[in-house]
């Protein structure tokens, strides 16, 4: 049984950061939460979005800029982070989609999760196959000097 928990984005925040500062973890932070709405299911996909791409880079969003009102801004009008060239193309749109500045567009938790493990499945039958063109490859090698 697959189980995903999910942090409380308001409540992770920077220690040199004040607690009611918006800039304290402004890239989690959905376009519409950061215009003074509050947070809902759909702005907490949008933060799933921002992890899956801090995995996928292996850095944090934005860690180049201040955590301030013109990222607020950027973030606003629809800046995100680049996606790493070479990411699988289903992984890549699934990011965008959480992303996606109209908070009806994103996907429900379940819906997202049933992407995930379509990616993952995906990922391990393309490994085997992989795996078993290697072995198979070795074991016509190997034939091909037997029969010389």
């Amino acid at each position: 049984m697959d189980i995903w928990v999910i942090s409380d984005f308001e409540f992770c925040y920077p220690a040199d950061k004040p607690v009611e500062s918006i800039y304290r973890n402004l890239p989690y932070i959905a376009p519409e939460v950061i215009n003074g709405r509050g947070y809902t299911f759909e702005s907490y996909i949008y933060s799933i979005g921002m992890l899956m791409w801090e995995i996928l880079s292996g850095q944090l969003p934005f860690a180049d800029f201040n955590h301030d009102y013109e990222l607020a801004i950027n973030l606003i009008k629809g800046m995100r982070p680049q996606i790493v060239q070479g990411t699988p193309m289903l992984y890549k749109n699934l990011i965008i989609q959480c992303w996606d500045a109209d908070p009806l567009k994103r996907h429900n938790i379940n819906t997202l999760k049933d992407k995930v493990t379509e990616i993952q499945t995906l990922y391990y039958q393309n490994e085997n196959k992989e795996q078993n063109i290697n072995f198979n490859s070795i074991q016509s090698n190997e034939s091909n000097k037997n029969s010389i």
